[in-house]
């Protein structure tokens, strides 16, 4: 399942260039570099920005922010940052540690209770330094909010459903969940919204004012980039923004080069721009230093100068080529982000891309950082290219030389009608499956799904996109349909995080409207041996009542049949004659079907 993208066109390289770093021969030959590295990485624009102690000394801007409309980017179009926003919402838990609101070390639980993890020890172990540094013990999950947007209250109750997949400061897990916490806990303490805490301790003093966190306000400005993807290796392929408000403390921050320099800037002079304290020093000590190991960080032989891969409080920490790096990348829908800084050089680097999921702002931050850190110049991008193009042809040889798995063939067990439903998991969302002349297909609120039969109750599932329709060259994910006791298809297993047993969705019949009146009929006594069965109405809803047995919500499904909504594989179906009247009742259950005349 993978996020739909919008048809596009190729690109010609526009450069633009500002403050005057012509002059600057560590800048000199930059313009053909950056169309160069267009060019190679099919990318339409992005934008730089470099700065040396208190002050930028280089922005640019290369390419296009709209392909279509050929408007070029500056160095103050606005891009999505994505996770670089990562950083502005843990300085919000420094603020609130300088003020005494809150300790590291502590359990979010003492400040944050309606937080709820999977079992009881986390729930008494987990500090907000874990939250802060990535070591929960749960990975990802993400296809939680990216498919099953909801409110960032709804986001948090999920937390608790969440199975991880480590022990608590067992091993490092990116989590973005950890970050939206982080941004309600900071709410909850003081008492604003998560962008409004931002934009006023943070935005406001650094003269950020085009800076915003929703796609709305960025649809508003006269100089904002549009997302793309290249799809198929060859073909620029535009897309739609992905509104993540509800995840904003993890990522929703969009911004410009020239305004991400202020924030650079400040981590750079120790929590300080123009000389007035925007972050505790204390708080840009910590947040830059290692918390937690991320990786092995082992030197490789094409560089043995780079290595060290830890965490730190929204950033990550590495040795560049001698130097101690900080830095965050940054991605979502068509937008690819880094920002970076050498804290003992006093020297910073951002790079915004409309290219998602790109290589481009990693291969810019490094031909800059040799530049400004006076050391060897490498080739980085024909080293990247190398790279890319030995990894292509290995996975086209492996494909080559791979075995075709022997062929499986198992009719479906169910006519497709019996799939549809909504299917619900508590820690992600509902998926609605439903038939449309021969096919199945899926609504989520953002996408939409088509069902390709695999064998037996297991499907290929594919984006449909309202322009390309469906490419099945694409990765798609596999639904795997289980049936209950009775033989019915109650729920649909999905591999959506790694490392963990396929994620169930419980099948829920889809309710039929039944008018009051038309209820009216079912409602009376009907009798089984020795046992008088009750079905009323409460509220407008069928009711099944079995002495000794609780009372029965029921959903109607049609052809006068009512699911028990609280008991799977249960249901009811009413018999009607041919006046219309109902005379008796058919309690269907996984043992069998027993039948009650009406009293």
């Amino acid at each position: 399942m993978r996020k739909p993208f919008l048809a596009a066109l190729y690109i010609a390289a526009f450069v633009s260039l500002s403050y005057g770093q012509v002059a600057d021969k560590r800048f000199t030959g930059l313009d053909t570099t950056f169309k160069r590295i267009l060019k190679d990485w099919k990318a339409v624009g992005f934008a730089v920005a470099v700065v040396e102690k208190n002050k930028i000394v280089y922005s640019s801007g290369t390419g296009f922010r709209d392909l279509e409309k050929k408007l070029p980017v500056t160095p103050n179009t606005l891009f999505a940052i994505g996770s670089c926003t990562k950083a502005f919402t843990s300085s919000l838990i420094g603020l609130l540690q300088k003020d005494n609101k809150l300790e590291y070390d502590k359990p979010v639980r003492d400040y944050l209770p309606e937080l709820k993890f999977y079992n009881d020890a986390l729930n008494d172990q987990v500090t907000i330094r874990d939250m802060m540094c990535h070591r929960t013990g749960l990975p990802r999950h993400d296809y939680s909010w990216y498919l099953f947007p909801t409110t960032r209250d709804s986001l948090i109750y999920r937390i608790r459903y969440m199975e991880p997949t480590a022990g608590i400061r067992e091993k490092w897990q990116y989590n973005n969940f950890m970050f939206l916490a982080q941004g309600v806990l900071a709410e909850k303490l003081y008492g604003k919204k998560w962008e409004e805490l931002v934009k006023q301790k943070f935005f406001d003093s650094l003269g950020m004012k085009t800076s915003n966190f929703s796609i709305t306000d960025m649809e508003k400005s006269s100089d904002a980039a549009k997302g793309y993807y290249v799809r198929k290796d060859s073909l620029i392929t535009a897309m739609d923004y992905y509104n993540i408000d509800a995840m904003g403390p993890a990522g929703a921050i969009n911004s410009s080069v020239n305004e991400m320099a202020n924030w650079v800037i400040t981590w750079i002079n120790g929590g300080k721009f123009n000389g007035k304290e925007v972050l505790p020093a204390q708080y840009v000590s910590e947040a830059m230093s290692s918390q937690m190991v991320s990786a092995s960080g082992l030197p490789d032989k094409e560089n043995p100068d780079i290595y060290l891969s830890t965490y730190g409080f929204g950033w990550s920490i590495s040795s560049y080529r001698g130097h101690y790096r900080v830095q965050h990348g940054g991605n979502i829908d068509g937008f690819s982000a880094m920002t970076c800084f050498f804290p003992s050089d006093s020297i910073g680097i951002i790079v915004l891309s409309n290219q998602n999921g790109s290589t481009v702002p990693a291969i810019v931050r490094n031909i800059l950082s040799d530049r400004m850190l006076k050391l060897t110049r490498k080739d980085w991008n024909g080293n990247l290219l190398k790279e890319d193009s030995k990894a292509k042809a290995e996975a086209k040889e492996a494909e080559k030389n791979r075995t075709a798995p022997s062929k499986i063939e198992g009719a479906l067990t169910h006519s497709l009608k019996d799939y549809e439903g909504l299917y619900s998991n508590p820690g992600y969302g509902t998926i609605d499956i439903y038939l449309k002349n021969d096919s199945l297909f899926a609504n989520l609120k953002n996408n939409r799904y088509w069902f390709k039969h695999a064998y037996y109750d297991i499907f290929n599932v594919y984006d449909v996109n309202k322009k390309l329709g469906i490419d099945t060259t694409e990765d798609n994910t596999p639904f795997q349909f289980q049936m209950n006791r009775a033989g019915e298809i109650s729920s649909v297993d999905i591999e959506l995080q790694p490392g963990l047993k396929p994620i169930q969705f419980t099948k829920t019949p889809k309710a039929v409207m039944v008018a009051a009146n038309e209820l009216q009929r079912y409602v009376g006594e009907y009798e089984l041996p020795g046992v008088t069965v009750k079905v009323y109405l409460k509220n407008n809803v069928l009711f099944v009542f079995v002495p000794g047995q609780p009372e029965y919500e029921t959903i109607a499904v049609g052809n006068h049949e009512f699911k028990l909504k609280a008991l799977a594989g249960f249901s009811v179906k009413f018999d009607i004659n041919d006046k219309g009247d109902v005379t008796g009742v058919n309690f269907i259950q996984p043992n069998g079907t027993f039948k009650a005349k009406r009293k």
